[in-house]
């Protein structure tokens, strides 16, 4: 039987593509071989990233911790290590808030937990106190770093990660807080984790219970921080088919855990039971009390605290909000949200919206990724000028009251003679840190300002009583010699009005610390200390 014209040629071509098949076969196959090594490879690495990446990385933000060595709040060392040297070494000062019991100790724990641990090696010298806290700070900044990197890998790709990387990198605003010891340094570094877990579309990571858990712990930690996950929540819930199962075996169940976790450990060192949270957002939210610290216009965050916070960024956010794909949206909605949301607070401070500063990092990566012609340019713009806010606000910019507390500290380990001193600041109250950065139980007072919880007409504190006169509250306050301070701490403002004082009972300036180039108000440029010397004794140093 003769084939037909072609015949030969098809039959020949058939076997050719059952040949090519089985070579695709094979390479599928190899490439089934090889991703096992590839998943272990990612597996060794740190994190899931790049070990070079990471441990550049924990490096910046090491050397990020040693170049901030200025004071920004007081929360920073009242609220956090103040509390755990009181629960560790059972001496040192907790504010009004832990008497009316507006703050827990979820947070504080993690310091004290540290201190345990140098004590009971024989560890607990002052410096390791003071450093090793803002070093372990510093260290979980660096992975909510890591973590936005591979977030945005994930969501788009290297390249854009890149970018997003260095803008969260060299964020003025972000290295100025992310190794402080503040709790919404501790609740941006759980919203970028979180986030990571969060279900945007792209994510390969998404997780509803490890996010969910976050965002639970940042609540305990900060009930405020609720607020940027509102939209992002609600998103969730809309979007999610399965809403009952989300809320009754997810949401809940985390939600009982962290809240019972809180309440235990108040429990535990309050002497009863106490929901910290629902204190805090009463003082602060329904009762609007935190105005008795300040307050600005509602228009602040948008006129001046968002743009201070997000600083020579601010052009590439708004390029990046008009360039940024539709799923990003949410995000943008979020830093919306958030500053209208504490713009209808009386108080206001950066520090609040510095959660919403990594989601404002996305955009602005987004916008270096599509720049062509003007990208040299930009990056050594935001680099050089974030560079130097950056060292000047961590190396300059309100040193004073950090840099006094070395002086208080050799009052007892250099010169036997003094200790027996005393110590009084007569500042702002809660201008330096105290027990935490002393670390031995000098007799220490400050100038007391608590809010009027008692709903007084024409209330004053302490410190407002002493600055309406402050010689004659002196005066009175000291009206022999018996009862005064060896050593007064106050800031250049004030000698003039005080000279009188100082002179009549015998102080001499000892030391001067250099604070800030802008004195505003009650606070001066430079700190200085006066010790009073006594008949027939000249203890100079």
């Amino acid at each position: 039987m003769e084939r037909e014209p072609g015949d030969g040629s098809l039959f020949f071509r058939g076997l050719q593509d059952r040949s090519h098949d089985k070579m695709k076969l094979r390479k599928r196959k190899s490439a089934l071989y090889r991703s096992p090594e590839k998943s272990s490879g990612r597996r060794g690495d740190l994190l899931g990233e790049n070990i070079y990446l990471v441990l550049f990385t924990v490096a910046l933000r090491t050397c990020n911790c040693f170049l901030v060595q200025t004071s920004f709040v007081p929360d920073e060392y009242w609220q956090s290590l103040e509390v755990a040297h009181h629960m560790v070494f059972n001496y040192g000062y907790l504010t009004w808030e832990w008497t009316e019991r507006l703050r827990g100790y979820t947070y504080p724990l993690i310091f004290a937990s540290i201190y345990k641990i140098l004590h009971l090696l024989g560890k607990d010298s002052v410096q390791l106190l003071i450093w090793i806290p803002r070093l372990a700070q510093a260290f979980l900044s660096a992975i909510a770093d890591l973590r936005l990197y591979s977030l945005m890998k994930q969501l788009e790709n290297q390249q854009v990660a890149r970018w997003v990387f260095f803008c969260q990198l060299c964020s003025w605003f972000t290295w100025y807080c992310c190794t402080r010891t503040l709790t919404n340094t501790m609740e941006t570094v759980l919203t970028i984790i979180a986030l990571f877990y969060y279900p945007l579309e792209g994510s390969k990571s998404m997780n509803s219970v490890k996010y969910s858990s976050l965002v639970a712990l940042a609540f305990i930690i900060r009930p405020t921080a609720v607020i940027p996950w509102i939209p992002l929540l609600f998103r969730h819930f809309w979007q999610e088919q399965r809403k009952l199962d989300l809320i009754l075996h997810q949401f809940l169940p985390v939600g009982f855990v962290t809240l019972s976790w809180s309440l235990i450990i108040d429990r535990m060192f309050f002497g009863q039971w106490t929901l910290v949270q629902y204190n805090f957002l009463k003082f602060n939210v329904l009762q609007n009390l935190g105005t008795f610290y300040g307050s600005h216009s509602w228009h602040w965050y948008f006129s001046q605290g968002f743009p201070v916070v997000l600083g020579t960024h601010m052009p590439f956010f708004i390029h990046g909000c008009f360039l940024a794909p539709r799923r990003y949206r949410i995000l943008l909605v979020t830093v919306l949200w958030t500053l209208l949301v504490y713009s209808m607070l009386s108080h206001k401070e950066f520090r609040f919206i510095y959660p919403v500063l990594p989601f404002c990092m996305v955009f602005c990566g987004y916008s270096l990724d599509h720049l062509k012609t003007w990208k040299k340019p930009a990056l050594s713009f935001l680099f050089l000028s974030n560079m130097l806010l950056a060292l000047y606000t961590g190396l300059v910019h309100q040193r004073g009251t950090l840099d006094v507390m070395t002086h208080i500290q050799e009052l007892r380990y250099n010169n036997p003679h003094k200790s027996a001193a005393s110590i009084f600041v007569m500042m702002p109250c809660h201008s330096t840190p105290f027990y935490s950065h002393v670390h031995y139980p000098l007799p220490m007072r400050f100038l007391q300002c608590p809010p009027d919880l008692t709903g007084k007409s024409q209330y004053l504190d302490e410190a407002d009583i002493f600055y309406l006169n402050p010689l004659n509250w002196l005066y009175k306050e000291f009206p022999n010699n018996s009862t005064m301070p060896t050593h007064l701490i106050i800031f250049s403002v004030l000698e003039e009005e005080i000279n009188a004082f100082l002179i009549s009972r015998n102080y001499e300036r000892t030391a001067v610390f250099f604070h800030t180039h802008l004195p505003e108000g009650r606070t001066g440029s430079h700190v200085y200390v006066y010790e009073r010397k006594l008949k027939g004794k000249l203890n100079r140093r």
